[in-house]
C-alpha cells in the first residue's frame, strides 16, 4: 500500500514524473528494501531453528551385560543447558516434555509416554525406561528443544529417533524342571511347594496358570496364598508356592468353613499350565503335571537328635551325609545348615538334597583333615508343614509362646578319623 501512494506521487496517470518529485526515487528505493527486510529476517529464523536443531542427536545405549535394557541419550547440550537441567529439580511430567519414548512409531500425541529414569551426565541427558523392551516392538524417542531452560519458544522442531530389538524366537523351551517335595506322599498341612524352571520366568498373574485338582479332576477353590509380592528367587527360576495357612491351622475360619485344601487319604495333581510366558515372552514348551497322595497330618517339631550322620575318611573329598527322618523343606535345608571345625570355622563346600529331601549331602572344596566337626542347624529349619525346631506350625505368633530352645541354632558333632 504504501508503494502505491508513492509510485502516485512520483508518476501522474500518463507515466510521467510529476513536477518537484526529483527526490521521491531515493525514498521509493529505501521502501523497497525494507520490505524485503521481513522476508530476510524469516529465512534467517528458519536457517537458525535448523541449526539449533542440527546441533542435537539422539542415541539408543544398549546397555552392555542385558541387550534388552536399552537407555537414550541426547547429545550437543551446551555446559551451561547441562548445569540448568542439573538444577532445574524437575517434576517427570516437565522431564516428558522434554523427552519422551513411547511403544511405537507413529503419532505419540495420545499415547503415554514411558516411565524411567532421567539423568544429567557430563556430556548428554539420558533416560533410562523402567522396564526392559520389548523383542520386536517398535519404540520412538522425542526430544523438544524449545522445552529446554531458557529457549522456550524458539520454534524449533521436535527430533525423533526410532529403535527396535530383533524379534526373538518363537520355539518355546522353558519347561518346569522340577517341584519340590519330590516325595509322593505328602502331610495334609503341606505348607508349601516350590516350582523350579529352567529359565527365568515372567512375573504377573502367576495364579492363572497353576490348578489344584483332585482325584475326580475336579479343581480345588483358592489352595493357594496368592500375595501381590510373588515369591520368587532373584533369578527368576524358583517360585514359592504357600498354601493358604487358615485352611491348615485347626481354629481357623477358612478351615472351618471351607475345609482343608488337601486331605488325608485323597490324591491330588498340581498342574503348571504350558501358557505361562518365560521371561522373553514365550509360552513353557509343555504343561507339567505332579501326581501326589495326602497322608495324616505332621504337627510335631523336628527332632535333630534323631538325625543320623555318616562321616568320610579323612584326606578326601568324600560327601558327608546326614539322614533325616522325614523329608525336610528342600530350600531351607540347603541354606540353614553348615558344616565347621571345632574352633568354629566354617567349611566351604556344595549341598545337594537326595532320597526325596530325606538326605543331606555336602562335598568339601578341600579334603577333609582328622578332627572334630560340628553340624550347625538353624532353628529356623522346617519340614513339610512348616514345623521349625522347637516350634510347631500351628503355634500362633501372636501369643508369644516361647520356643522350647532358647538358642537360635542347634549343634552336632562327630570326627573325621
Amino acid at each position: 500500500m504504501l508503494m502505491t501512494r508513492i509510485f502516485k506521487r512520483m508518476f501522474n496517470a500518463k507515466g510521467q514524473r510529476v513536477k518537484g518529485s526529483k527526490r521521491q526515487p531515493r525514498l521509493f528505493l529505501f521502501v523497497l528494501l525494507c520490505s524485503f527486510v521481513p522476508l530476510t529476517l524469516g529465512v534467517e529464523k528458519a536457517q537458525s531453528g535448523a541449526a539449533v536443531q542440527s546441533q542435537f542427536s539422539i542415541r539408543w545405549t544398549p546397555d552392555p551385560t542385558d541387550a534388552n535394557k536399552v537407555a537414550v541419550e541426547v547429545s550437543g547440550l551446551s555446559e551451561a543447558t547441562l548445569k540448568r537441567l542439573q538444577q532445574a529439580n524437575w517434576k517427570p511430567p516437565q522431564w516428558q516434555r522434554l523427552l519422551s519414548v513411547y511403544v511405537g512409531q507413529g503419532s505419540d500425541q495420545n499415547l503415554p509416554a514411558m516411565l524411567g529414569v532421567y539423568r544429567v551426565q557430563s556430556d548428554s541427558l539420558r533416560f533410562e525406561p523402567q522396564f526392559p523392551l520389548e523383542p520386536g516392538v517398535a519404540y520412538r524417542a522425542v526430544f523438544r528443544p524449545d522445552q529446554l531452560p531458557g529457549v522456550k519458544g524458539s520454534g524449533v522442531a521436535p527430533i525423533t529417533a526410532d529403535f527396535q530389538l530383533p524379534p526373538r524366537s518363537a520355539t518355546p523351551t522353558t519347561v518346569v524342571s522340577h517341584i519340590y517335595p519330590s516325595a509322593d506322599l505328602l502331610p495334609e498341612n503341606l505348607l508349601k511347594f516350590y516350582v523350579h524352571f529352567s529359565a527365568p520366568m515372567s512375573r504377573g498373574r502367576i495364579y492363572d496358570h497353576i490348578r489344584m485338582r483332585d482325584e475326580a479332576g475336579k479343581e480345588i477353590e483358592l489352595p493357594f496364598l496368592e500375595i501381590d509380592e510373588e515369591l520368587w528367587d532373584p533369578a527368576m527360576t524358583r517360585l514359592t508356592l504357600i498354601i493358604d495357612p487358615g485352611r491348615i491351622k485347626r481354629g481357623v475360619l477358612p478351615l472351618e468353613e471351607i475345609g482343608p485344601a488337601l486331605e488325608a487319604g485323597k490324591s491330588y495333581t498340581l498342574v503348571i499350565a504350558r501358557e505361562w510366558r518365560d521371561g522373553a515372552g514365550i509360552p513353557l514348551k509343555e504343561n507339567f503335571q505332579k501326581v501326589f497322595t495326602v497322608g495324616p497330618p505332621d504337627r510335631e517339631p523336628p527332632d535333630h537328635t534323631g538325625w543320623r550322620i555318616q562321616p568320610p575318611k579323612a584326606g578326601a573329598r568324600d560327601a558327608l551325609a546326614v539322614t533325616f527322618p522325614e523329608p525336610m523343606d528342600h530350600a531351607l535345608a540347603r541354606r540353614v545348615i553348615s558344616v565347621t571345625t571345632e574352633s568354629g570355622e566354617v567349611v566351604e563346600g556344595k549341598v545337594a538334597l537326595e532320597d526325596q529331601e530325606r538326605r543331606w549331602v555336602f562335598a568339601p572344596l578341600s579334603p577333609w583333615r582328622r578332627g572334630q566337626y560340628k553340624l550347625v542347624i538353624q532353628t529356623t529349619i522346617e519340614d513339610l508343614a512348616g514345623n521349625n525346631i522347637g516350634k510347631p506350625f500351628e503355634v500362633d505368633l501372636f501369643e508369644g509362646v516361647q520356643r522350647r530352645l532358647a538358642s537360635p541354632t542347634v549343634k552336632l558333632s562327630f570326627e573325621i578319623l
